[in-house]
């Protein structure tokens, strides 16, 4: 194996100048703590890297040492594990990773009460947390029983031993509750209740958020209250993988609806809705549960077609674009789910909320399970949004 040419002070000095351009006035805490954990020593031999494609190519230490340790300090996410071809596991950005430290309030001094990790992944995150906190303050869990042993490994490697669990994190681990604050490294779309009933009164859940529309973009600062419910905002930053269960449900496979199917036309631009503006795309995810959508380019059935599909049931839609109108398009819509209808009515909304921007969000949730999202308008009026 080569070795690399260039020292990781040098680049945690890099890496430190490109998170400065994300996070203002860098707490020294945090400067502290990203030098005292080199991030190379949480990656394993063979990472994965974007392609510029959409998807990823790889990057092995033993071929590519240089490019390998660049990547390891660079602003970036990375890769770590595929599963069945899909990427599983991953080192987040710095960046998004010292964001959210920061949105956990772990910057302040006084952040010293005990702290659950859902998701250990590498332990790069577990062992900030141990320098921010103390390693006895720390708990992590993790699913995976691989990543788990890996994630202690490196932890130790680096002087650190906090409890690194395997188990659910779904359901948190209530055996060192109750924890002043609750972080998750992968992305929800409801709150569990064992994190709510696991937090200490006015404790913070810090949360990745995704929804079948739009994946892994927003994240969820939710505060205690007193009676066992919370309330909190989203922020408008983070790009997470889902949460992962201890086995995964083969879906239906009963195929598209087969009842007749409306054809129709819209004015609402299907690009409005899925072309990038992920205010809109935060809002539909939200309000019309279940739908998720895809391109095609192909030319088979339109110069542009946008797929969409409720993944709890057999409801589809489809919105072409001819290659020459783009202020109607046509729409064909079967099963019990009339989607393109529900996302129309739904980016209407959105336009009449004044086309809130993600941080106008908030949810709040109950103790009897109920969480309703809603929408903070201009003159602080808040607005129901969706249940969920």
């Amino acid at each position: 194996m080569d070795t690399p040419t260039r020292s990781t002070v040098d680049l945690t000095d890099q890496l430190l100048a490109e998170v400065a351009q994300f996070i203002d006035l860098l707490p020294s805490a945090f400067d502290r703590a990203i030098r005292a954990v080199p991030r190379h020593l949480f990656l394993p031999p063979l990472v994965w890297l974007r392609d510029g494609n959409g998807g990823h190519r790889p990057c092995d230490r033993a071929t590519a040492p240089d490019e390998w340790l660049s990547a390891a300090y660079s602003d970036a996410p990375l890769v770590t594990q595929f599963t069945d071809g899909l990427p599983t596991s991953s080192a987040s950005m710095p960046s998004v990773v010292l964001r959210m430290l920061a949105l956990a309030g772990l910057d302040r001094k006084s952040a010293r009460g005990r702290v659950l990790e859902l998701g250990a992944g590498t332990g790069f995150n577990a062992a900030l947390l141990c320098q921010l906190c103390g390693d006895q303050a720390v708990t992590t869990v993790e699913l995976d029983p691989t990543l788990a042993a890996e994630a202690e490994r490196n932890l130790k490697a680096v002087g650190h031993a906090p409890k690194v669990v395997r188990g659910d994190a779904r359901a948190g681990w209530s055996a060192g509750a109750p924890y002043e604050r609750v972080i998750a490294t992968f992305s929800v779309d409801r709150v569990p209740s064992a994190w709510l009933e696991q937090t200490e009164r006015g404790g913070h859940i810090v949360t990745p958020w995704h929804s079948a529309w739009c994946s892994g973009y927003g994240t969820l600062v939710l505060t205690t209250t007193p009676d066992g419910g919370g309330e909190g905002r989203f922020h408008s930053f983070a790009s997470f993988m889902p949460m992962r269960g201890p086995s995964t449900a083969t879906p239906s496979d009963d195929g598209r609806a087969d009842e007749a199917e409306q054809v129709t036309s819209s004015a609402l631009s299907p690009w409005a809705v899925a072309g990038g503006d992920l205010n809109a795309e935060f809002h539909v995810g939200l309000t019309v549960p279940g739908a998720c959508y895809a391109w095609d380019a192909s030319g088979e059935h339109a110069p542009t077609r946008l797929d969409v599909a409720d993944d709890t049931g057999p409801s589809w839609a489809t919105v072409d674009y001819d290659g020459h109108h783009a202020d109607r398009f046509t729409v064909t819509q079967a099963g019990p789910r009339r989607l393109w209808d529900e996302i129309s009515a739904a980016y209407d909304r959105w336009e009449e909320l004044g086309r809130p921007s993600v941080d106008g969000y908030g949810l709040t949730a109950d103790t009897a399970g109920a969480q309703q999202v809603w929408v903070e308008g201009v003159d602080g009026t808040r607005r129901a949004a969706s249940y969920i």
